[in-house]
């Protein structure tokens, strides 16, 4: 591939994990959530925004530590991935969650758009894994889960 190729991949790739184009993007989905939201489910949905917010933070966050560090552990599926309680202790909280989320897409697409990123070779630590196939999966799980979350707002704010 050519280095202008790589480049546009890596642009394209960004865009993806932040949103915006094909769907909403995390601030316009968790940035204005009314407080008494964090904790409701509509009938029929299986998570909370809470829970979504969360979710989501981790499993960035854990895909990108995959992708950096080779002293990784795999958390617990599904125990770690998904918080056990449905709402936030308070409205701090819920905001502190929407920051972590927004510094984990900050970590990711730094670490993708950087240069020196080789986005094809194997994660030494994995088992076939590259930093494109865990850029590939974020923008997919964030894609999936704002979708969820939009979804959920629209049904809690009627």
């Amino acid at each position: 591939m050519q280095e202008q190729q790589v480049t546009m991949l890596r642009e394209q790739l960004v865009e993806a994990i932040e949103g915006g184009a094909a769907h909403q993007d995390i601030a316009a989905v968790f940035g204005k959530v009314r407080d008494q939201d964090w904790g409701a489910k509509a009938a029929g949905s299986p998570h909370t925004l809470w829970q979504l917010l969360e979710h989501m933070r981790f499993t960035l966050r854990d895909l990108f530590v995959f992708s950096t560090d080779e002293a990784y552990v795999a958390p617990e599926w599904p125990r770690d991935y998904w918080p056990p309680e449905e709402a936030p202790e308070n409205a701090a909280a819920a905001k502190r969650a929407f920051a972590a989320l927004e510094q984990a897409v900050e970590e990711m697409t730094t670490l993708i758009s950087n240069p020196e990123t080789d986005l094809f070779a194997e994660i030494a630590w994995g088992e076939g894994q590259t930093i494109l196939r865990e850029a590939l999966l974020a923008a997919e799980h964030n894609s999936y889960h704002l979708g969820q979350a939009m979804l959920l707002r629209r049904q809690l704010e009627g």
